[in-house]
C-alpha cells in the first residue's frame, strides 16, 4: 500500500502528543490511530506495529461474512435460528445494551442487528456457530490479513488491519453496494456513545462499532467510525491500552474531536 501522507504530518503530531500526554499521566500504556481522507485517499498512522485484542471489533468481519454467505446463497439473512442454551461468556462487559433472549427464534438479520447495534455477544456466539468458516478464512486471506484461528482464545490486530474491514464497507469493494449499504446502515444504529462520537458535534452521521478487551490487570477499548461529514467522509480508527475504561473512552474522544477539527477547517478540494 501507498506511504502514508506528508500533508497530514501536522494531523499526526497532535495526534501523537494528545496520546503522549496521557502516557506521561500513566493511565495509558498504548495507544493506536489510522486516519484516512476517503476522499483524497491520504492516510496516516500512529503506533502501527502495536497488537490489540479485537474484542467486539471481531463482529465487523463477523457481519461482512455473512453477507457474502448471503450473495453466495441467497436466503441466508432469512435463515431462523433458536437461541437454545446460553453460551459461556468469559468476560465481564462494561458497556451492555440489549440482548436475544433464551429460547426465542431470531433470523440471521435479526441476528446481525443484535450484534452489531446492540453489540450483543449471545447473538454473536450464535451467529459465529452457524458461520461458514471458508467464507470468513477468504475474506481475511481477500484482505491480505491471517486467517483466523477459530481455536484460538482471542484474536489480535493492528491499527491499519482493522481498518480494511471498514474500507471495503465504505468503497462497496467487498460486498454489493446494496449490502454494503446494509452493514454501514447497521454500524450507523450502533448505540455506543462513550467513545469517538463525544468529540464531534451531536448529530454527525457516523458509522461505527466498538470493542472491549482485557482484564485486571489492564484493559483496552477501540473504536473504528466512518464519520461523514458535508461533502466528504473520512476514517478514524483508534485502539487503546490503559488502566480504566473512563480514561481510555476520554482519549478516543480527545483523538476524535482532535481529527474533526482539523477535518472541519480544510478548504474544500478547488472543485
Amino acid at each position: 500500500e501507498e506511504c502514508p501522507s506528508e500533508s497530514l504530518s501536522t494531523l499526526n503530531q497532535s495526534i501523537s502528543s494528545i496520546i503522549g500526554a496521557y502516557q506521561q499521566a500513566q493511565t495509558v500504556t498504548a495507544a493506536s490511530v489510522y486516519f484516512r481522507d476517503f476522499d483524497t485517499a491520504q492516510w496516516t498512522i500512529v503506533n502501527e506495529t502495536e497488537e490489540y485484542e479485537s474484542g467486539s471489533l471481531f463482529k465487523v468481519p463477523v457481519m461482512i461474512t455473512f453477507l457474502k454467505m448471503d450473495e453466495e446463497n441467497p436466503g441466508v439473512l432469512n435463515k431462523k435460528i433458536t437461541y437454545s442454551k446460553p453460551f459461556s461468556l468469559a468476560k465481564e462487559v462494561n458497556f451492555t445494551s440489549k440482548h436475544i433472549e433464551l429460547g426465542k427464534q431470531y433470523t440471521v438479520g435479526e441476528l446481525l442487528k443484535y450484534m452489531i447495534v446492540y453489540s450483543d455477544n449471545n447473538a454473536t456466539s450464535l451467529l459465529i456457530a452457524n458461520i461458514n468458516k471458508n467464507t470468513i478464512q477468504k475474506l481475511f486471506e481477500d484482505l491480505g490479513m491471517p486467517k483466523p484461528n477459530f481455536y484460538a482464545p482471542k484474536f489480535y490486530f493492528n491499527v491499519q488491519g482493522f481498518s480494511l474491514f471498514m474500507r471495503t464497507i465504505y468503497n462497496a469493494s467487498y460486498l454489493s453496494k446494496e449490502n454494503s449499504e446494509f452493514a454501514a446502515q447497521l454500524l450507523s444504529e450502533s448505540d455506543f456513545k462513550d467513545g469517538l462520537l463525544k468529540g464531534i458535534p451531536n448529530g454527525t452521521p457516523m458509522a461505527h462499532k466498538f470493542g472491549e478487551a482485557g482484564d485486571q490487570n489492564q484493559v483496552q477499548l477501540h473504536e473504528s467510525a466512518i464519520i461523514y461529514l458535508d461533502n466528504k467522509a473520512y476514517l478514524l480508527t483508534v485502539m487503546t491500552k490503559g488502566k480504566d475504561m473512563k480514561t481510555l473512552s476520554k482519549l478516543l474522544a480527545d483523538i476524535s474531536k482532535a481529527v474533526y477539527d482539523t477535518q472541519k477547517s480544510e478548504p474544500l478540494s478547488s472543485l
